[in-house]
C-alpha cells in the first residue's frame, strides 16, 4: 500500500472524515433549517469537499512553497466568493467562510509521528475535535440568541402616513397590505414629485429569504434605509 498511499494519507482520510462530518451538521442544522437554501446548500458542501484537498496537496509541496502556494490558492478562492452573477447576503458568506475555515484547518494539521528523540509530533486528533466543539457552540449560541429580524423594502405611496404622528396609522396600513405582522417601519428616501418613499419594513414571521434577497430596489434609488 505504500507504493500507491504516500506515509500519513490514513490520518489525512481520518481528519477529512471529520471535517465533512462537522462541516455537513454545520450546514444541515444550523444553516438549512432556517434558510432552506438548497443552492447554497450544494455550494457549502462541495467547496468544503474541494478546499480541503486543495490544501491537502499544496502542504505537500515544500515548506517555504507551500506557504505562498496556499496563501495565493485561498486569494483566489476568496476572490471568486462574490459570484459576480448573483450577490451574496452576510449570513450566507459568513457560513461559507466558516465551512473554508474549518476544512483549511483540518487540512493543514499535521500528521502524528514520534521524531528523532522519541517525541510524539503533529496535531492529535481531539485538537481538531476541540475546535470544532468550540466552533459548533458558537455557530449555535448566536444563532439562538441574535436572531436577524425579517425585513422587506417597501416603495410605498401613501406619503402623508410617514410622518411621525401618523406611525400607528402607517403599521396599520402596511399590515393590510401587506399581510405581516409590522414590528418597526424606517423611512428611507422620499420622491415627493412621484408621491412615492421607500421604507424598510421589519417584521414577524418566517420571510423568503430567496425573494427578498433578489428582489431588491437598487441603492442608488434610496439612501440611509
Amino acid at each position: 500500500m505504500q507504493d500507491i498511499f504516500s506515509n500519513g494519507f490514513g490520518d489525512t482520510l481520518l481528519r477529512f472524515a471529520i471535517c465533512i462530518l462537522v462541516n455537513w451538521a454545520i450546514v444541515h442544522f444550523l444553516y438549512f433549517k432556517k434558510s432552506k437554501r438548497q443552492d447554497f446548500y450544494f455550494t457549502f458542501m462541495v467547496i468544503s469537499v474541494a478546499i480541503y484537498f486543495l490544501v491537502y496537496l499544496m502542504m505537500g509541496m515544500d515548506r517555504g512553497k507551500a506557504t505562498m502556494g496556499v496563501g495565493l490558492g485561498l486569494f483566489g478562492i476568496f476572490s471568486i466568493m462574490r459570484y459576480r452573477t448573483d450577490s451574496m447576503p452576510v449570513r450566507e458568506m459568513t457560513y461559507l467562510f466558516v465551512v473554508i475555515c474549518l476544512s483549511v484547518v483540518h487540512a493543514m494539521a499535521d500528521s502524528l509521528g514520534i521524531d528523532v528523540n522519541g517525541r510524539l509530533i503533529g496535531t492529535p486528533v481531539m485538537e481538531l475535535v476541540v475546535i470544532d466543539v468550540i466552533t459548533l457552540l458558537a455557530i449555535i449560541l448566536l444563532e439562538r440568541y441574535l436572531k436577524i429580524e425579517n425585513t422587506k423594502l417597501v416603495q410605498y405611496d401613501r406619503i402623508e402616513l410617514i410622518k411621525p404622528d401618523k406611525r400607528k396609522e402607517l403599521i396599520a396600513d402596511l399590515e393590510l397590505r401587506l399581510g405581516i405582522a409590522v414590528t418597526d417601519v424606517k423611512v428611507g428616501a422620499i420622491d415627493f414629485l412621484r408621491d412615492m418613499a421607500v421604507l424598510r419594513v421589519y417584521y414577524q414571521g418566517d420571510g423568503d429569504k430567496e425573494i427578498d434577497n433578489k428582489l431588491k430596489i437598487k441603492n442608488s434609488e434610496y439612501a440611509n434605509v
